[in-house]
């Protein structure tokens, strides 16, 4: 399931927006898979070494390792979404991109219901 948070307005970071925006309480109990950036909140991002720390354990290497194709699979449909300029078009009309990315996400709601 996909969910899309309210807009916000000026830069934010990805830990404020996903709070702010509402798509952190939408997200209920799902898992939520996100890169480094969501660091303190609910999501499951990948595991960093610690200062000092040579290596990561092998089961969090294993854990990293499922996570970026996971991840790979999201910024490929952001990829193409600009080169379609689905993204790319919108972005110079206010909430463009919002309605957009709900778009996407509610159809594949329904697909997938």
């Amino acid at each position: 399931m996909f969910t899309v948070g309210d807009p916000l307005p000026g830069n934010r970071n990805d830990c404020t927006a996903f709070h702010a925006s509402g798509a952190e309480a939408a997200c209920g109990e799902a898992i939520v898979v996100a890169d480094g950036g969501y660091q303190g909140t609910s999501a499951i991002i990948p595991h960093r070494r610690r200062p000092g720390q040579a290596h990561l354990p092998g089961w969090k290497e294993e854990h990293n390792a499922s996570h970026r194709r996971v991840r790979a699979r999201v910024e490929h449909v952001f990829a193409r979404m600009k080169t379609w300029k689905i993204l790319r078009d919108c972005r110079r009309r206010g909430n463009g991109v919002y309605w957009a990315a709900t778009g996407i996400a509610h159809m594949h709601n329904l697909a997938h219901s």
